[in-house]
């Protein structure tokens, strides 16, 4: 044994702090993209938002890019690499006056005291005064405080509404069973507990299929004798699947009183959770602010960055004056100097966060010309390495820049995700048809199909053979069941 140096040459990642920040920022969509800005400004005083007319801090002086079109430093390059002096090097042997710039930075803020009244527009929005709609839980918990129950069924019943899901249905029953071994009770018991809360209000809620949430607002509409109720209960397969004849014949009853009960069943609401506040903000429109507008002028198409709402940066000049006219300690200097580092590198990633959603849409906007001008029925199969390529870009940066950004385009706004995905053949020597095109074409089907005989999945096969779409049944399905389109049988109009 002996013990001996050696010298050893190897590579290895390092993820630098700027990096991180480069790729938060890449990540971003405009809505997070502004307020991580706005957050930047509050933290860092050597940032400031660049007032209406004001001159911009130069490139030359700071070593910033000035715009996104200047800007021809990759990402890599511009945060992967050490951070170069150029921004401080002429600042190494000033020393900073603290107090005196602290005085001047909080000399030029308004002072507010006790008696002095907030101006109108600091004050909170009017929608923002309103206090908040009531949930289902707390609809249910209210009506339940005032239930006469035991403190174990109490329990109980608190664990069974905590456990609804949005529709305000019981999806999860393993439940009733973990709460029949908790409590060492009988699952009739539990049961119990279950037809208590089924008989809050809205009707319908705590039950455990579409079939019984049906079954209790029909029993408490129409009673438990009628038509609508006695169907649901006991020819369930008949109903959901139109078929009329052998409820006639089961029932007793003629075709129009069939009919007429259907139409009562379709009053009833299958969800019952989803007008209370959670629910509801779910299911309603979610409003999105692009990030891109594409649109065509003249037989041109042109790219515009949104904008809208993001602060212009610079450095703070004030702060640069501090820097050359003052001299203080050390500690003081290396503070200002790293948040001087940061605004660089905050500035920097921007802008070349910019370019880089820039490229990545021109890009798709070459490779999926037909689409900008015919709309998503011509939609070309596209995957991530297809840009990647072109842009000699790494997929991981493609897939970066297309996570929950927003294009808004002459037939709609989609997420640039949408026009990556997985072709269909069209037939022999024809192109793939992109899958988000097949759904389009199932969609225009169904929509003009004779309701009083909807297509099958078969007919479908046959009808987008026509359009030179070679598609499997089994295929045909899948993409039905992704649109949440009913079967054929389940379509399929009485009245």
């Amino acid at each position: 044994m002996e013990l001996k140096q050696q010298l050893k040459l190897s590579q290895q990642l390092v993820i630098t702090p700027q990096l991180q920040q480069a790729i938060k920022l890449l990540l971003l969509n405009h809505m997070e993209l502004q307020a991580a800005i706005d957050q930047e400004l509050q933290e860092n005083p050597v940032l400031e938002e660049l007032p209406n007319g004001a001159q911009e801090t130069s490139s030359e002086e700071l070593d910033l890019p000035s715009s996104v079109d200047t800007t021809e430093t990759s990402l890599a390059d511009a945060i992967g690499a050490e951070p170069t002096p150029a921004d401080t090097a002429r600042l190494e042997d000033q020393d900073i006056d603290w107090e005196k710039y602290l005085e001047n930075y909080f000399a030029s803020g308004p002072a507010t005291g006790p008696a002095e009244r907030i101006p109108d527009d600091e004050l909170p929005n009017y929608e923002k005064t309103l206090a908040n709609d009531e949930s289902l839980v707390e609809h249910l918990m209210w009506q339940l405080r005032m239930t006469e129950l035991t403190d174990w069924e109490m329990a109980a019943a608190v664990e069974i509404i905590g456990n609804l899901d949005e529709d305000g249905r019981l999806t999860d029953i393993s439940i009733l069973e973990e709460l029949t071994r908790l409590y060492e009770v009988d699952a009739s018991e539990i049961e119990e507990v279950l037809k208590v809360i089924q008989e809050f209000d809205p009707a319908g809620v705590a039950t455990r299929s579409l079939q019984e949430c049906l079954m209790v607002q029909a029993a408490a509409r129409y009673g438990e004798d009628s038509l609508p109720y006695r169907m649901l209960k006991s020819h369930w397969d008949d109903f959901i699947n139109r078929r009329l004849p052998p409820m006639v014949r089961a029932l007793g009853v003629s075709k129009d009183d069939l009919i007429e009960a259907i139409k009562l069943i379709s009053r009833l609401d299958p969800k019952p959770g989803r007008n209370f506040s959670g629910t509801r903000a779910q299911n309603m429109s979610q409003y999105i602010t692009p990030d891109l507008y594409v649109q065509k002028t003249g037989k041109n198409w042109q790219i515009i960055l949104n904008e809208d709402g993001l602060p212009k940066l610079r450095i703070s000049p004030m702060y640069l004056d501090q820097l050359r006219a003052a001299n203080g300690k050390d500690g003081a200097k290396a503070f200002i100097q790293e948040k001087l580092r940061n605004a660089q590198w905050l500035i920097k990633s921007i802008h070349q966060r910019q370019r880089t959603i820039y490229r990545v849409m021109e890009c798709i906007l070459e490779l999926q010309r037909d689409f900008f001008e015919y709309g998503p029925g011509r939609l070309r199969p596209m995957v991530l390495r297809d840009v990647a390529e072109k842009l000699e870009l790494h997929e991981s940066t493609i897939s970066r820049v297309t996570t929950n950004k927003y294009v808004h385009t002459p037939h709609g706004v989609y997420e640039l995700k949408y026009f990556f995905g997985s072709g269909v053949s069209s037939g022999a020597g024809g192109e793939d048809v992109a899958a988000e095109s097949v759904k389009q074409a199932i969609q225009k089907l169904v929509a003009a199909e004779n309701p009083r005989k909807p297509l099958s999945d078969q007919d479908l096969v046959d009808e987008l053979r026509k359009q030179n779409i070679q598609i499997a049944r089994r295929t045909i399905a899948k993409y039905r069941e992704m649109l949440r389109i009913p079967s054929s049988s389940q379509r399929k109009r009485v009245f």
